[in-house]
C-alpha cells in the first residue's frame, strides 16, 4: 500500500502543478503505480473542472458561455502547468521540420519553440476553447469535464508502456523500463468504474481506444516509439478528440 501511495503522490506531482510537498523513492514499484494512478490525477483535475463548470451554471447562471469557457480552459492549463501543451509544440516542430528521425530528436531537445510549435499551440487552444464554449451552450453534463482528463492521461499512460521507447535514455526510457501492459490495463480501472456512474463514458473509453491505436501507429512511423514529449502530445491530442466526440453526441442525444 505504501507503493500505491507514493505512486499516486508521484503522478499528482508529474502531471498536476498541485503543491504535493512528499518526497517519494523513485523505485520500479512507485512507477508502476504512478503510471497506474495517471487516470486518478485525471479526474481530480476533471472534478476541479466539473466543480468549476457547476458554480458557472447553476451558482451564478448569468455567467456567459464564453467566459466561462474561457475559464475553464484557463484552469485546465494551469492545473497541468501546460506540461503537455510543451510536448505538443516539440512534437510539431519536429514534425514541421521534415527532417530526417535524428534531427527530429534534436529539434525537440531544443528548448526554443518554432513556428510549427506556436501554430500547434494556437489551434489546440483554440480549438478546447470553441468546444468548451459550444458544450456549455449546449447544457452538457458536468460528468464529461471528469472524463476526458482521466482518459487522457490513461492515453499517456498507455503510451509509456505499450508504445516501444523511441530511443535509449530519456525520461520515457526511465519508465518504461518498469512497466508492462498490465500497468496500462490498471490505470484503466478508474475510468472503468466512472463509467458505472455516467453510462455515457463508456462511449467515451470507446472513442479513447480507437484514437490510441491510430496515435500508436503514427508515432511508431514517424518517431519508432514514444518519448517523454511525445506521450505529452498524445495527452492533449486525446483530449481533443475526446471533446469532438462528445460535441457530435450530445447534440444527437438531446435533439
Amino acid at each position: 500500500m505504501k507503493n500505491a501511495a507514493f505512486g499516486l503522490i508521484l503522478a499528482l506531482q508529474f502531471l498536476t502543478r498541485i503543491p504535493v510537498p512528499v518526497a517519494c523513492p523513485w523505485t520500479p514499484a512507485t512507477r508502476r503505480w504512478a503510471v497506474r494512478a495517471y487516470p486518478l490525477a485525471g479526474l481530480l483535475l476533471g472534478s476541479v473542472l466539473a466543480l468549476a463548470a457547476y458554480a458557472m451554471t447553476h451558482v451564478f447562471p448569468a455567467t456567459p458561455a464564453p467566459l466561462a469557457a474561457l475559464v475553464l480552459l484557463s484552469l485546465w492549463v494551469g492545473l497541468s502547468g501546460g506540461l503537455h501543451l510543451d510536448g505538443l509544440m516539440d512534437m510539431a516542430d519536429a514534425l514541421g521540420s521534415n527532417q530526417p528521425l535524428e534531427r527530429r530528436f534534436a529539434i525537440m531537445q531544443d528548448p526554443h519553440v518554432g513556428s510549427f510549435g506556436m501554430l500547434a499551440l494556437f489551434f489546440m487552444l483554440a480549438w478546447k476553447g470553441v468546444l468548451l464554449w459550444a458544450l456549455l451552450a449546449h447544457a452538457a453534463p458536468v460528468g464529461w469535464l471528469v472524463a476526458v482528463p482521466a482518459l487522457g492521461r490513461w492515453l499517456g499512460a498507455a503510451s509509456l508502456a505499450l508504445i516501444p521507447c523511441a530511443k535509449p535514455g530519456g525520461l520515457a526510457h526511465a519508465w518504461q523500463r518498469s512497466l508492462t501492459p498490465m500497468d496500462a490495463a490498471l490505470g484503466l480501472v478508474a475510468p472503468l468504474l466512472l463509467a458505472f456512474i455516467w453510462p455515457g463514458v463508456w462511449l467515451a473509453i470507446a472513442a479513447a481506444g480507437l484514437y490510441f491505436l491510430v496515435a500508436r501507429a503514427a508515432l511508431k512511423r514517424w518517431f519508432g516509439g514514444v518519448t517523454g514529449d511525445l506521450a505529452g502530445a498524445m495527452i492533449e491530442g486525446g483530449e481533443l478528440w475526446l471533446l469532438l466526440c462528445l460535441w457530435s453526441w450530445w447534440p444527437f442525444a438531446t435533439a
